[in-house]
């Protein structure tokens, strides 16, 4: 009795999973009833009816990866390459994509992996490389457009890897290392040459703040002289009018003989003690006539108001 009902329970519950079905997000259940294609469940909850109806295929159609393994390509040029890479694609009917083909991954991989030589049979070498954006490009157009009747949508491909040849790849190295040395040579030679330019703008700027402070020197020193030239001939005049108005004043003239026949003896006794040979007038009568004719040179100067 026990046994019978432990049956029962697990033929209800079986029957009970076989009758509900719940398709999940992003997801695409083809249901077959007897054989025949009976509808493309999206997301949500269904019920079936058990041993009649089954699900046949599952689809995701969430966008998906395959990696492209790698593969020699020959160029046009007849130089051979290693390239992978990966493609991106993505169910957009599910009754295609079950009924359309056996299995579309494997179709997809294959059918990228023979695009790719194509499309690189149709470049040269030094082209690959700088054209990867457009080979991507017409990888993906060329499968997506094969791919549309499997109700697959091809979203992208890029290109992961390319591997030339040993001696390729030594080739390109030195070329690169030869135009790393051209490129310093011609950077080094250019900082030379500023260098140079700037030492000669240095050195003419130089040559040019050192004349023009010259120059202002020059001028300064000149305004200097003049200014002592003028400011000495004002003081000069200025003694000269008040000698003369002190002349022209009572006992002016005796005091101007006074002066100069004083200055005059000094003068005669510095000569006297400091030269060897003694000269002095032929005879010390005449002294007096010095005298007198100092006199008359100081009745000669001119009055003030004359």
């Amino acid at each position: 009795m026990g046994a019978t009902v432990i049956v029962v329970f697990l033929v209800v519950v079986y029957i009970i999973k076989k009758t509900i079905i719940i398709v999940p997000e992003q997801s695409v259940y083809v249901k077959e009833r007897l054989g025949v294609l009976n509808g493309v469940l999206k997301s949500g909850f269904y019920f079936m009816i058990p041993f009649i109806d089954q699900i046949r295929y599952r689809q995701n159609l969430k966008e998906q990866t395959i990696d492209i393994d790698p593969q020699v390509c020959i160029t046009k040029d007849n130089v051979s390459v290693e390239v992978d890479g990966v493609l991106y694609l993505k169910v957009v009917d599910g009754e295609k994509a079950s009924y359309g083909i056996d299995n579309f991954m494997l179709a997809t991989t294959q059918l990228a992996q023979t695009t790719l030589r194509s499309e690189i049979g149709k470049l040269i070498f030094d082209n690959l490389l700088s054209e990867r954006d457009e080979i991507n490009g017409r990888v993906v157009s060329n499968i997506d457009r094969a791919t549309d009747p499997w109700g697959i949508k091809v979203t992208r491909y890029e290109i992961r890897n390319i591997t030339p040849p040993k001696q390729i790849l030594l080739e390109m190295e030195n070329q690169m290392k030869s135009e790393r040395e051209r490129r310093a040579e011609i950077t080094i030679s250019q900082g030379e040459k500023d260098a140079r330019v700037n030492h000669s703008v240095g050195e003419r700027q130089e040559s040019i703040n050192i004349s023009e402070g010259e120059k202002i020197r020059l001028v300064n020193e000149a305004d200097g002289r003049a200014q002592e030239i003028t400011l000495i001939s004002n003081a000069t005049a200025k003694g000269l009018q008040l000698i003369s108005e002190a002349i022209s004043k009572k006992g002016g003239k005796e005091a101007v003989s006074l002066q100069i026949t004083q200055e005059y003896l000094d003068a005669l006794g510095s000569i006297l003690k400091t030269s060897k040979t003694t000269v002095v007038p032929e005879t010390l009568a005449n002294i007096g006539g010095v005298f007198e004719g100092l006199s008359k040179i100081t009745t000669k100067i001119p009055q003030v108001g004359e």
